[in-house]
């Protein structure tokens, strides 16, 4: 097989690839033999049937065609691989109705749209701001002040106190629908109410603003436009709903002092010494397992900004159907719907396309950017060192494995995978790294989710060798878990004291 590259405009090439005569005809005797054993041809023995007589059951073209389209199945891939192309779309097959001749050389070509190589304004070590490791004080006192939030009590204000936003009160509440019927799952003698937490509308907020204890107020709201939890449930029973409120008291929230007889009776450690220690170890086992994970991210959102050029829009397409295939293969094994998925996110179906189309966008400039750095530093990979992913991958037969990806044409990708692997390690270990100190300034530090999990390994890995797709795997087109509620900071507590 004879291999030629032409170069075209807009990131394409034309491919060449031309496969010799007694290829072709080798492909055709075995086609032929092939066919006379697979159809039944009267008057002839299973496998017996001459070539006139298969040509004339099946037709003059049955097997140059079954014959064309196997070469070019088989053969672009290798030719791709041979002539270290990167295709970002499928190709397109110039001259399409010629098929293989006996006796004569056959030749194709194919127009591919490939991935780009663009250039970054710097090659010079990147600069990073990442948590320091261990943990400060201020991080062991933000977790201790969420435990504290967690083991609150409620204590009556100032008679004179009036009910503020994010404020808390003891109501007594009347709640009547359209028709004057009582609605018996709003009406209490005694509701501790805070504002805020959408429970009830905002415009039930609002009515309460500015009351004090003892005070009487009746309004109604409209649920049809403004619902929340307790009042969705009645909105095929009533559009509007009546309230008679009255204020028994405007409560204060007391957060427990922290001693160390808190620390002992409350959370179950000796003291608050104990509390802290406890504390500051899970803070810093935790960032030890994310922080390597953290650096990556941040070397490679800092890589991805020097990037010169558009990526093309195939690419992005494609890494958007990987996401989206990882993320529902994962709802699905965790048997969670989109719509509970969406709900438990707070986000809607449109701004979940949108962050996995900007997922997508980033993975390619990423991608496109450790390509970038990898011919800068003239960064190479060779068989042998091909050969030894696949040994690393803990195959039972690494080298027939090699073969069958020599052959589907899937060593690009390997090779791209491992140069884009040395990329990072190398862009890291170099990173210039400003640590950060105390919680607050950790926060700034968040980034949104849209990155594939420790990208850029080599495709030979053992779960891919074992038959997965030849292309790299992206991570799930998920969010990021959300901050832990104050409600589940006992359970930190009770991990850290373990």
């Amino acid at each position: 097989m004879e291999t030629k590259v032409e170069a075209l405009q807009d990131n394409q090439v034309k491919l060449t690839v031309t496969v010799d005569a007694k290829e072709v005809d080798d492909r055709i005797k075995k086609t032929y033999k092939d066919f006379a054993y697979k159809y039944n041809f009267p008057g002839f023995r299973r496998g017996k049937a001459p070539r006139p007589v298969i040509d004339n059951a099946l037709g003059a073209e049955a097997v140059p065609a079954t014959v064309t389209d196997a070469l070019l199945n088989e053969t672009y891939p290798v030719a791709v691989d041979e002539a270290l192309l990167y295709p970002v779309s499928q190709p397109k097959f110039e001259d399409d109705s010629s098929l293989v001749e006996a006796g004569k050389p056959f030749t194709f070509t194919a127009v591919v749209s490939v991935k780009p190589e663009f250039e970054l304004s710097s090659y010079d070590p990147v600069e990073i701001e990442l948590p320091a490791e261990g943990a400060s004080d201020d991080e062991v006192a933000e977790q201790i002040d969420q435990l504290r939030e967690h083991y609150y009590s409620f204590e009556d204000d100032a008679a004179s106190a009036k009910i503020e936003e994010g404020g808390y009160a003891d109501l007594k509440m009347e709640a009547t629908g359209a028709d004057g019927e009582t609605l018996e799952t709003l009406t209490t003698d005694s509701r501790l109410y805070g504002l805020g937490v959408g429970l009830f509308p905002e415009v039930f907020d609002k009515e309460l603003l500015g009351l004090k204890k003892g005070q009487k107020k009746s309004f109604d709201i409209d649920i049809t436009k403004d619902s929340s939890m307790m009042t969705s449930s009645l909105a095929d029973k009533t559009d509007k709903i009546h309230f008679d409120i009255e204020v028994l008291a405007v409560k204060k929230k007391i957060l427990p002092e922290v001693t160390d007889q808190w620390a002992k009776d409350t959370l179950g450690f000796e003291d608050v010494a104990d509390l802290k220690a406890r504390i500051a170890e899970s803070i810093a086992k935790q960032k030890a397992d994310v922080l390597p994970g953290m650096k990556e991210n941040a070397c490679l959102n800092v890589l991805a900004e020097r990037l010169e050029g558009d990526v093309p829009e195939s690419m992005v397409e494609a890494n958007e159907a990987d996401l989206l295939k990882s993320f529902f293969q994962q709802l699905q094994s965790q048997g969670m719907s989109f719509d509970v998925y969406l709900m438990q996110q707070g986000i809607t179906a449109d701004q979940f396309k949108e962050d996995v189309k900007k997922q997508s966008s980033d993975i390619a400039k990423q991608d496109l950017a450790l390509d970038a750095w990898a011919r800068h530093q003239k960064m190479e990979v060779t068989d042998e060192e091909m050969s030894d992913e696949f040994v690393k991958s803990g195959v039972e037969d690494p080298e027939a494995l090699e073969a069958e990806w020599r052959a589907n044409g899937q060593m690009h990708m390997l090779r791209q995978g491992i140069l884009r692997t040395r990329a990072v390690n190398e862009i890291m270990e170099t990173a210039k790294v400003t640590e950060l100190t105390g919680a607050k300034d950790e926060k700034k530090d968040e980034k949104k989710p849209a990155k594939k999990a420790s990208a850029k390994k080599a495709a030979a890995k053992k779960d891919e060798a074992d038959g997965a797709e030849a292309e790299e795997k992206k991570a799930p087109a998920k969010k990021k878990a959300p901050a832990k509620k104050a409600a589940e900071k006992k359970a930190d507590a009770e991990e850290a004291k373990e």
